[in-house]
């Protein structure tokens, strides 16, 4: 492969040791486009030095024409980089959202790792992509946690490439003579992201400079530390608040809620929601929420996704002795809540 070490090729090598414990298995998930096969250059590299075993999953989201040749050819860059084994998954994505692809996607990593026994999988996300997320978060408006952009490490998925930017990924490839495929998709602006990648994310390096990527990403890694002791305390916070929890239903003391802090007590209230095995609420019922906490004259209920019920359980409808509560319900089956 062609030419001087380039600096980010070390870099990029560099970056997955120090995320992957030596002799771990991984796989690289790899699209066959840039960010993906740096990375998997650059993990068959510290498979062939046998730091690590390293293979590749290739998911074929059959959502385009001529998909399953893009998911063959990069297959083959990746078995001609000596990772093994590799696999190409083929998947049913319920329509053309982005979200509904990330779920299918997710999926087959996961059935990936089952076969393999590899303890993690690689993503090719990088600086760009964290920049990108970050503004996405602003646009909807969603708290600390959006902000944050995607986690280095999220169970066994590792982003070892979120400290680069695309332009050094597309130089590994160059070395290592790799060819990678432009999707089409990236151009669509049907999605919202492609927007801030093609017409936001120019205007600001144009204004605020060439690093505000680099200035976002590091937004993101601040507002994550903020957001996981945050929710360190919600889940200290929702125990002690706890008076009785099931798989189907959360009773959290009123007066304990109340006593909390505006910020630590809509986490303790995600969280208890959450725990019932529902989505997390968006910013108007997680408000109608709040209010049916502090102040609210209605004892609901409020109906939130997944078919959780909240019902403020107070004066008369108090057993002897009872204290005031907030009663988060999901109906079980044959439920006729």
């Amino acid at each position: 492969m062609g030419g001087k070490l380039p600096r980010v090729l070390a870099d990029a090598r560099n970056a997955i040791r120090a995320m992957v414990e030596t002799g771990s298995t991984v796989l690289v998930a790899c699209s066959g486009g840039a960010d993906s096969l740096a990375l998997a250059a650059s993990a068959a590299f510290l498979n062939r030095k046998g730091e690590i075993r390293a293979g590749a999953v290739v998911v074929d989201h059959r959502m385009q024409p001529g998909s399953a040749e893009v998911a063959s050819a990069a297959a083959a860059q990746c078995r001609a980089l000596g990772l093994s084994p590799v696999l190409v998954l083929e998947v049913d994505v319920a329509d053309s959202s982005e979200q509904a692809a990330r779920i299918a996607r997710y999926g087959a990593l996961k059935i990936a790792l089952e076969r393999t026994g590899a303890t993690h999988i690689l993503l090719g996300h990088t600086l760009d992509d964290q920049a990108e997320q970050v503004m996405l978060g602003l646009a909807r408006g969603s708290g600390t946690l959006s902000l944050a952009g995607m986690p280095a490490v999220r169970g066994p998925f590792l982003r070892p490439l979120l400290g680069m930017d695309r332009s050094a990924m597309e130089q590994i490839c160059a070395h290592e003579q790799l060819h990678y495929w432009e999707d089409p998709t990236n151009t669509d602006p049907t999605y919202l992201r492609n927007d801030i990648r093609h017409r936001l994310m120019p205007v600001l390096r144009e204004v605020l400079g060439e690093q505000v990527s680099q200035a976002l990403a590091r937004t993101a890694a601040l507002a994550r530390a903020d957001a996981a002791y945050l929710d360190e305390q919600a889940a200290l916070a929702l125990l002690e608040a706890t008076r009785l929890s099931t798989e189907h239903e959360r009773r959290l003391d009123l007066s304990a809620l109340r006593a909390l802090p505006g910020p630590l007590r809509s986490r303790v209230l995600r969280q208890g929601i959450s725990g019932l095995g529902a989505p997390t609420p968006d910013f108007e019922r997680l408000s109608a929420l709040d209010h049916l906490v502090r102040d609210s004259k209605s004892a609901g209920p409020i109906q939130l996704d997944g078919q959780v019920l909240a019902t403020r359980v107070a004066g008369p409808r108090l057993a002897a002795g009872e204290s005031a509560f907030l009663r988060l319900c999901r109906p079980s089956a044959g439920s006729d809540i």
